[in-house]
């Protein structure tokens, strides 16, 4: 488990340009915190000691104010960054080399039983506010944009903005580790892209009557 977390710090040093050493991201990162204290946490989750599990996560909580239920499972490589008030559900599941920003919740849509909060693939990057919230599965090398809502399915290697969130292909090609590039600026808008289709349709519309119009008067004539 502790070996585990050497190598969390490490991949944190590596993929965070402020980080300078490893010992800076073992005594000084809320987010390294919070992955060393759910580590225990689910340890004693699978070994059924719920409440000592619950107890430990709360206390993680008021330390690094990163909420992570113990039942959430989460894989190698985690990258959370600042991290506050990121909220992890019971049956959410993370998979490897992810990027986490602050302000995200991995919740779920009611009181529904079992499986109810997201699972996020390898490679994901989840930027600053985003919801993800149902039973679903967010594909490996995914985006997800700052502030979306999603509700649905997400496809591997694809881009998701907007609330409701709105998946966007990028050209149509893979994106192969999209958790290391922290670009959250770049992304397309699709109701951006949308209003602009429509704004030009009008504007065809419009110079389509007025030819018309001036068909008509100068038959008149």
């Amino acid at each position: 488990m502790f070996k585990g977390l050497l190598s969390d710090a490490r991949l944190i040093r590596d993929r965070d340009p402020a980080a300078r050493t490893t010992l800076e991201v073992i005594l000084l990162y809320q987010g390294f915190h919070a992955l060393f204290y759910h580590r225990q946490a689910h340890w004693l989750y699978r070994h059924k000691r719920f409440f000592l599990a619950r107890a430990l996560s709360q206390f993680a909580r008021h330390m690094t104010g990163i909420e992570i239920h113990p039942g959430a499972k989460i894989g190698r490589g985690l990258f959370i960054d600042h991290g506050m008030g990121i909220v992890i559900g019971e049956t959410a599941e993370i998979g490897d080399n992810c990027t986490i920003y602050h302000g995200v919740t991995l919740g779920g849509t009611g009181h529904d039983t079992g499986k109810r909060h997201p699972t996020i693939g390898d490679n994901v990057l989840i930027s600053t506010g985003a919801k993800v919230l149902g039973p679903f599965k967010v594909g490996d090398n995914s985006r997800i944009g700052a502030n979306a809502v999603v509700l649905q399915e997400v496809p591997a290697n694809s881009t998701v903005v907007g609330v409701k969130a709105r998946v966007v292909k990028i050209d149509g090609q893979r994106v192969s580790t999209p958790s290391y590039d922290l670009d959250q600026i770049n992304l397309p808008d699709p109701l951006a892209q949308e209003l602009c289709r429509l704004q030009h349709r009008v504007y065809v519309n419009e110079q389509r009557l007025k030819q018309e119009a001036d068909k008509i008067l100068e038959s008149d004539e």
